[in-house]
């Protein structure tokens, strides 16, 4: 992996964070697939393009991005070795010889200037240490008049897939409200047009996207996906009369009124972004 400067999420996606998510590949309703189709709608990828996908995980958004890409070819950068394991493993299934993978810190990785006509991200750029110098070296890689489009939480009190669970363990174990993450970092739209206006771009538009998040088929399977998370770990390392059979029995009776037919559906409320390269 090329040079880093996230060296926090590094870690964490390197550990038992990227292992999890990376076991999870494939899940159905890891995330609502609407949400990935709102994201390169916008986007608005032409057949000839060359496409940058930041954080790209497993690669879901990188192999749908190549399909519209048919005659360019699509790059997926991400900071976790395991979860592109997996994102190369799935293309080669695929067969789809216009993507490759990178392991590297988009934040500073040196990608040439001008090589891409769009950039998209699901996700994955909220964890910028520097936000402006992230989005800036995205902006330096687009051409002049090209795009990028990008989903993001908007205010945390509002997505109820994150503060549902996270609530339900912080009212028996926790003290006070739920803590700050960084997952949220670009939930101030007035903060999120200063960011990327400050790194170059222009015409900024956060539009607001009310979409659910899928965790599985039934409470139990959602349990069991929240349990390998970030966040529960944190909960359950900071509490250790809280086992995780205990905090498996708290979060299927906190997931279990969002059962569905389609599965536990939680809302969640996101901004999907663009914003051009003058």
């Amino acid at each position: 992996m090329t040079h880093i400067v996230n060296t926090q999420q590094a870690t964490a996606w390197n550990g038992p964070e990227g292992a999890h998510w990376a076991e999870q590949s494939g899940r159905d309703n890891a995330v609502n697939s609407a949400l990935t189709t709102a994201l390169l709608t916008a986007a608005e990828i032409g057949p000839g393009d060359h496409v940058v996908d930041i954080g790209c995980g497993t690669g879901e958004s990188t192999r749908l991005a190549a399909r519209h890409a048919v005659r360019g070819r699509v790059l997926g950068i991400d900071l976790s070795a395991v979860m592109l394991e997996h994102a190369r493993a799935a293309v080669a299934v695929a067969g789809l010889p216009n993507v490759v993978f990178e392991q590297a810190d988009a934040q500073v990785h040196p990608l040439a200037e001008g090589q891409f006509d769009v950039a998209i991200s699901q996700f994955g750029i909220m964890f910028f240490a520097e936000p402006v110098a992230g989005f800036g070296n995205i902006g330096r890689a687009l051409r002049p008049g090209g795009g990028i489009a990008f989903l993001c939480p908007r205010d945390m009190a509002a997505n109820a897939w994150y503060v549902v669970p996270l609530s339900a363990l912080h009212s028996r174990f926790g003290s006070g409200g739920l803590p700050e993450s960084q997952m949220f970092s670009l939930a101030d739209p007035a903060h999120l047009t200063e960011v990327l206006t400050r790194a170059g771009f222009v015409d900024v538009r956060p539009q607001p996207l009310d979409l659910p998040m899928g965790f599985g088929a039934s409470a139990d399977a959602a349990a069991g996906f929240y349990l390998g998370s970030g966040p529960v770990r944190a909960v359950l390392e900071r509490n250790p009369g809280l086992t995780s059979e205990l905090a498996g029995d708290i979060l299927v009776n906190a997931l279990r009124p969002y059962e569905s037919p389609d599965g536990v559906l939680i809302p969640g409320a996101h901004w999907l972004v663009t914003a051009g390269r003058p």
